[in-house]
């Protein structure tokens, strides 16, 4: 199941941001999201500076200080991809409406997909996981730290109870295309 917030669109979006607290699924459902509509997908964790990394493994959470520099590599990629008329589909947090102000100063018709979910379900996903950077000890930091997707957001909520490729046929269903799932 998935609720769009402000989605006054016909077509897909080109440019696309997967959201949500740490173990939700981004990087798996921005990676299938890319795939289905033919674009690149980034992943937003590899553009962390080593020190965000390293506070982040020592159980600190990031403040928005740490945060700024990397979301304006971020708003760069995705001002890049706007100016070359690119699809992309972007990994990223984005908790905070700030931050996806900032984001949106890179192409304001990025379209945002929140990944929610139960801490509990988010929890037993991070403790399955190997070899991620973002401890367990952190996520009640990053449920404080989100701001849900509002009213005037283009954009929409999505429920990762589904499976990945359901939840990404969910998503698609509220626009008009092409399934480009099959030519890839």
């Amino acid at each position: 199941m998935s609720e769009p917030t402000n989605n006054h669109r016909s077509k897909p979006p080109k440019r696309w941001i997967v959201m949500g607290v740490s173990g939700c699924g981004k990087s798996e459902i921005g990676r299938l999201l890319g795939e289905r509509l033919g674009f690149t997908h980034v992943e937003g964790d590899e553009h962390h500076p080593q020190a965000n990394i390293a506070k982040m493994a020592a159980g600190q959470p990031l403040d928005d200080h740490d945060r700024q520099g990397w979301l304006l590599i971020l708003q760069q990629q995705i001002r890049e991809a706007a100016d070359r008329d690119s699809g992309l589909v972007l990994s990223c947090s984005a908790l905070k409406r700030r931050y996806r102000d900032l984001l949106r100063g890179g192409d304001p018709d990025l379209y945002f997909v929140h990944l929610d979910g139960t801490r509990e379900l988010i929890a037993q996903r991070m403790q399955a996981r190997a070899g991620h950077f973002m401890p367990v000890t952190l996520l009640d930091s990053q449920f404080r730290d989100l701001e849900p997707l509002q009213a005037d957001e283009a954009g929409m909520r999505a429920d990762i109870r589904l499976p990945p490729d359901e939840l990404v046929d969910s998503v698609l269903a509220h626009f008009d295309f092409e399934d480009t799932k099959d030519k890839t």
